[in-house]
């Protein structure tokens, strides 16, 4: 049952992923990392096939290794979060959804540029 819960996890944050190649306010890379480690809990094929795949093995492999997160994919998602922000605020969402969105992506941004490149 465990291990059904862990694929069913892996298979969601990939789908997830692969929207956000796409979706520019869908982080790729956070559910690419969280798809390898429940796969690893569910799937060692699945985990090795996202390891060996040329456009999610390098982000895996450098955050097992490093920690780290590209310089390219850290512009791109403080991009994507100063783009979906400035989309709220044109579309005048209200006030304590704009608090509550600036809040969590200052966390998102802090933890992203925190990370080694």
């Amino acid at each position: 049952m465990l291990r059904s819960f862990w694929f069913l996890v892996g298979t969601l944050s990939l789908f997830l992923g692969l929207i956000g190649i796409v979706l520019p306010v869908l982080p790729t890379t956070p559910f690419v990392i969280l798809a390898a480690f429940a796969f690893g809990k569910s799937s060692p094929r699945l985990q090795a096939w996202l390891e060996r795949n040329h456009v999610f093995g390098p982000i895996i492999e450098d955050w097992r290794e490093k920690g780290a997160i590209a310089t390219r994919y850290k512009i791109m998602a403080i991009s994507m979060m100063a783009a979906a922000l400035l989309l709220s605020i044109v579309m005048d969402v209200g006030p304590v959804i704009l608090v509550v969105q600036l809040a969590c992506m200052i966390a998102a941004a802090c933890f992203i540029l925190t990370r080694p490149s």
